[in-house]
């Protein structure tokens, strides 16, 4: 059995739970780009693979994660697993999936490219399903990495094949979306993928941006503490250097050094103008 994730913290939470199950015992395979931000019409075809890799070469410029970009291929990664799988015919893939964009994306991403293997592809759903949380409460998790391992006892049993009409209509849907072309995909529900613009979380990253300047890491562990927000930190930096760009939002201090000494802030030099023109 081989297990696909969309997440390391996934991964990790199955792997504790395979030492309480040794049913679930198997290779665990991490898809590790995350397809719910960024260009991805044409995916497949080189030149949208070129593009998407130069958009996060952008995305990641001055980041802590410059150098993933060279170690992150998926491309590989679905080579390997499609070899396995025409290797043993008995082997059975489970796509585990949250309820969340980034992990729906996957999906779509991985599973247009499996349709060969229609009876030893599985998904488990985690949609709308209510979990018991360590305080002994009932949540609904949108990601897998927040179920207790002795929950995922009782998540193997959604594993269940991806049907031949959902092999005929998903990949469909997966080229719609690219076709729309927006760089930041949410989901509605079920697995109704809708794309936005870019600046579509701009808003709510605002919210946390101080008209002081704050210690850019401080103001990104805000968010994550804070907010309902789930996208990655270094998209979050990324759209608050369109909104310099765009006089919003200032920064202070050298990119090349990195994140750690940046300060960032809100611009008020218009509106500081305003009032002394007045």
């Amino acid at each position: 059995m081989t297990h696909i994730v969309f997440n390391a913290a996934d991964a990790e939470v199955l792997k504790k739970a395979m030492e309480l199950d040794e049913s679930l015992l198997g290779d665990v395979v991490e898809i590790k780009d995350d397809y719910a931000v960024g260009p991805v019409i044409d995916i497949y075809e080189t030149y949208g693979y070129q593009s998407r890799r130069n958009w996060w070469q952008e995305v990641l410029e001055n980041s802590p994660y410059t150098g993933q970009l060279d170690i992150l291929d998926d491309k590989l990664t679905v080579h390997n697993l499609c070899n396995k799988l025409k290797e043993d015919s008995n082997l059975q893939v489970w796509i585990w999936m949250g309820q969340n964009a980034h992990d729906v994306c996957g999906y779509y991403w991985l599973m247009s490219q499996l349709g060969a293997f229609q009876g030893q592809v599985f998904v488990l759903y985690m949609n709308n399903l209510p979990f018991i949380n360590e305080k002994g409460g009932i949540f609904y998790p949108a990601y897998l990495y927040e179920i207790q391992p002795k929950e995922f006892l009782k998540a193997k049993k959604l594993a269940r094949p991806i049907t031949l009409s959902e092999f005929e209509v998903d990949p469909d849907e997966w080229k719609r979306i690219g076709l729309e072309n927006g760089l930041v995909r949410v989901l509605e529900g079920g697995k109704k993928i809708v794309s936005k613009d870019a600046g579509f979380f701009d808003k709510e990253i605002k919210a946390f941006i101080q008209n002081d300047p704050q210690k850019l890491p401080k103001m990104l562990q805000q968010v994550a503490n804070k907010s309902k927000l789930k996208i990655s930190d270094v998209f979050m930096v990324w759209r608050m250097r369109e909104m310099e760009k765009a006089g919003i939002v200032a920064f202070k201090g050298d990119w090349a050094k990195g994140w750690k000494d940046m300060e960032v802030m809100l611009n008020n030099t218009a509106a500081i103008e305003q009032v002394s023109a007045e």
